[in-house]
């Protein structure tokens, strides 16, 4: 007996999270196996409510899966509701995994899919896992999406590229407005990524004065002294720093620790701002900070035509492994080369991607922390190659809303 199928967004939008989505369509439509392919309204949280759309009827021409691919942020919404353990004991929270699966077995969902970074792959894994409990036959398979780059066991992930060729092409930009003056001056450009600093790194490859990650201890004083040596080769300095950067004790430059997210993730703000202020009171060089803020993950104008093309494909991959018997998996991407760049997908066991933090190796970084080596610009470039160019009227891209 066919089945329906079911796919939901999660966390943080991208300029491919999209692609991705229509990947997973366009391969559930080919599959005999398929009645109709739902989508479920900002993730898991709508989907509780019930608040479904039919992306079988939403999606019919080519041309409508080519505007879905190019337009940005998560079209059926997103959500970042954490899932209680699926070993929980409390009565409202295994009433809340029954009243999932009841909403399944009703709308006869045999393939579940969600498309989200690491939190949301703790949310397919704990569904998986409460499937095999309730002895349910349905399949929930995890699709990577995320512009930090920090997933586990994929080589790295839809939505990385795109966002790390408008940080790259930001940079490059901010380097030629900021050499026409000769007055002493730094610009600091903030970039996502709290834990891991794959982001920032990509500012390399338009090759600013200094790069920060998080993955090395900030010193406030190494940090002086770094802009001091650079001003002594030339009057203005640009700098890209990770807001997650934290000093040897482990605490955030920018850190309130007064607020945390529904995940528990400390609340950071003003990173840039805090350095900014503090050139200006131990220096007394102008200074200032340019947020990239939302910019890095919904500039789909100027998209990675490599990214948008691997986000289909992996979608495409995900809804394979679940059409053919997996589940409790995520698609994953497994690089043969380099140089010519090559990669290929495959899948990971959800247990070994959950709640695990993919970080820029050291070996990445030079030794004194503040930019980023040679090998480690070369990993990054063929991510960011080739352009995703949307359709565009009366001078603006056409975006298709669901």
């Amino acid at each position: 007996m066919k089945k329906n199928a079911i796919i939901g967004q999660s966390g943080g939008p991208t300029a491919a999270i999209n692609a991705t989505l229509s990947g997973v369509v366009r391969e559930l439509k080919k599959s005999d196996k398929i009645d109709t392919v739902y989508g479920m309204h900002n993730g898991i949280e709508g989907f509780m409510k019930e608040e479904f759309c039919n992306l079988s009827k939403l999606l019919f021409t080519e041309n409508d899966f080519v505007r879905l691919e190019k337009t940005p942020a998560a079209a059926l919404g997103s959500c970042r509701l954490k899932l209680p353990s699926e070993t929980s004991e409390k009565a409202e929270d295994i009433e809340m995994y029954n009243k999932i699966f009841e909403i399944l077995d009703r709308n006869n969902i045999g393939y579940f899919f969600y498309i989200g970074g690491n939190d949301s792959m703790d949310t397919i894994r704990k569904l998986s896992v409460y499937a095999k409990k309730l002895n349910s036959d349905i399949r929930f398979v995890g699709v990577p999406k995320t512009i930090d780059n920090d997933l586990a066991c994929t080589d790295h992930t839809p939505g990385y590229g795109s966002a790390a060729k408008y940080v790259a092409t930001s940079l490059a930009e901010i380097l030629r407005d900021t050499s026409v003056y000769k007055l002493k001056a730094v610009t600091i450009v903030e970039i996502m990524g709290r834990d891991a600093g794959w982001l920032t790194a990509s500012a390399a490859l338009a090759r600013p004065d200094l790069v920060y990650l998080p993955e090395v201890d900030f010193s406030i004083d190494e940090f002086l002294e770094d802009i001091k040596a650079e001003f002594e080769k030339k009057p203005n300095v640009v700098v890209a720093v990770s807001e997650g950067i934290r000093d040897k004790d482990g605490r955030y430059i920018s850190e309130d620790g007064s607020k945390t997210d529904a995940f528990g993730h400390k609340q950071l703000s003003g990173t840039g701002r805090v350095l900014e202020s503090i050139l200006k009171e131990k220096l007394g060089c102008k200074a200032r900070t340019v947020e990239l803020s939302i910019l890095q993950r919904c500039a789909a104008h100027i998209g990675s035509g490599t990214d948008i093309e691997e986000s289909v494909k992996i979608g495409s991959f995900g809804a394979r492994l679940a059409l053919e018997g997996e589940t409790g998996c995520m698609a994953t991407f497994v690089r043969t080369s380099t140089k010519p760049y090559s990669c290929n997908c495959q899948k990971a066991d959800l247990e070994n991607v959950a709640n695990v933090v993919r970080k820029v190796p050291r070996e990445f970084i030079n030794e004194r922390g503040n930019h980023v080596t040679t090998e480690c610009i070369e990993w990054i470039r063929p991510l960011v190659l080739g352009e995703s160019i949307p359709e565009f009227e009366n001078g603006l891209p056409v975006q298709f809303i669901i």
